[in-house]
């Protein structure tokens, strides 16, 4: 798709002179930065402005969609300008990449089927072709696919098995605990494949078919658990009047094994693309949509705020020497250290005298306060990629540690058995300031 002959060339004289913004046209907004209405000086021609802080993952984004802008299916970019450029209201100008783009007046895919009175199969089937015209507009994530994709980034209800086993062995590696991996996990453009399976799927039926099961959380262990398993269904009320052919290409696409998915020219030859005997019954969809208007905007504004979240730089912390930090949670921390005697009194290691049995002791005593810790305190600031990390596994995962050290303490189990601990796991939610004051 990309042309690498294609070589983006970035302006540095002022926009001003080329276009006339309209500031209080908003074609969209996020952490990036503003998209306003803009028309071109000479010919009246209106476009779309997208500015972002200039950065060199801005800059990577202009030149990522410049290369693919020339396919029919992928919003255009016109001029790029990297200068310094002040917004109204700003006292100073601010280094800025300015992006003149195609505009798109459409709208987003699903806004389009929520308001039509009338969407059958048919139209499902010429959206998928793209007969009506759909494009790609945002390359914020963008990366040329050398079959060598790491970075898990994604939004929850169209995320892979494969992207989320990525994001399991990162995050593994950078607690150390996947020393022997040589080279990160990798994933390929199949990912998509699966992605285009969900918009199918939603677009058929007006909801996911993975979805978080707990309120206002975007991915629940179940929902994670679902996806790389591949379970999902096809409930009657809605699927009844939808074609096999239909629930067989979503069944082809959502395949966990990567290797058994359509790829793309597999997609496009299949039958429910091309027989040309789809149902033109009219679908639920803009009805479940627009009934539960509260759901579809609340996954808009998580799908928003989630693609916020992954844009947001990563952020260089300096910590000042602990003798000289003054501050609450630092405190409380060390207040905390008051407890290992307490603790100790708990566990019989704790009568050890030999080195090792004290750094045994030691280490019991560490998994517990862990565990308080992470009960009590605030968790500590994470990177993009582990945006959607689960503080239930987490917690699991200390609990196990510090059960596996401390197989005496009465304390401990008595605060185990109140939430519903089995061994392994819990079997609910957790009431965590609960727990660790328990612990306590």
């Amino acid at each position: 798709m990309a042309d690498a002959s294609r070589e983006l060339r970035f302006k540095s004289t002022p926009l001003e002179d080329d276009y006339t913004v309209d500031w209080n046209k908003r074609l969209g907004s996020g952490i990036s930065g503003p998209v306003r209405l803009c028309t071109d000086n000479k010919t009246g021609q209106r476009f779309a402005l997208k500015c972002l802080l200039d950065s060199p993952k801005a800059r990577t984004e202009a030149k990522v969609h410049y290369l693919c802008s020339g396919h029919p299916h992928i919003v255009s970019v016109v001029d790029v300008y990297a200068i310094k450029f002040k917004f109204p209201g700003e006292m100073r100008p601010v280094p800025r990449i300015l992006m003149v783009m195609e505009l798109m007046e459409g709208g987003e895919l699903f806004e389009l089927v929520r308001t039509k009175r009338r969407f059958t199969e048919k139209e499902a089937v010429n959206f998928t072709k793209q007969e009506v015209i759909i494009k790609l507009a945002d390359f914020g994530f963008a990366k040329i696919d050398r079959g060598d994709l790491v970075t898990p980034q994604f939004t929850p209800y169209y995320v892979s098995p494969q992207v989320l086993e990525a994001q399991r062995i990162h995050r593994a590696q950078k607690s150390g605990r996947f020393p022997f991996l040589t080279k990160p996990y990798t994933y390929d453009k199949s990912c998509d494949m699966w992605s285009l399976g969900v918009v199918i799927y939603i677009m058929l039926c007006g909801y996911p078919p993975f979805y978080s099961e707990v309120p206002r959380k975007q991915l629940s262990q179940g929902m994670r658990r679902r996806i790389m398993a591949g379970e999902y269904d096809y409930p009657d009320k809605e699927w009844s009047k939808i074609s096999a052919e239909a629930k067989d290409i979503i069944a082809s696409l959502l395949r966990v094994e990567p290797a058994q998915r359509l790829t793309v020219t597999e997609l496009l030859e299949h039958l429910w693309l091309n027989e040309g005997a789809v149902p033109d019954v009219p679908l639920d969809t803009p009805s479940i949509i627009v009934s539960d208007e509260e759901a579809f905007r609340e996954a808009m504004n998580a799908h928003s705020a989630q693609l916020t979240k992954m844009r947001l730089s990563d952020r260089v912390v300096m910590l000042k020497p602990v003798s000289k930090a003054k501050n609450p949670i630092l405190m409380k921390r060390k207040n905390m250290f008051k407890l290992s005697s307490f603790l100790t009194r708990n566990n019989p290691t704790s009568a050890a005298s030999t080195n090792g049995d004290r750094t045994r002791n030691d280490e019991a005593i560490k998994s517990l306060r862990d565990v308080i810790a992470f009960c009590m305190l605030p968790p500590p600031p994470t990177d993009g990629a582990a945006e959607c990390s689960s503080p239930e596994e987490e917690l699991q995962r200390l609990v196990c540690h510090t059960v596996e050290q401390n197989p005496y303490s009465q304390r401990l189990k008595e605060a185990l058995i109140k939430q519903s601990w089995d061994g392994e796991s819990f079997a609910g939610s957790v009431d965590s300031r609960l727990f660790g004051k328990r612990h306590r």
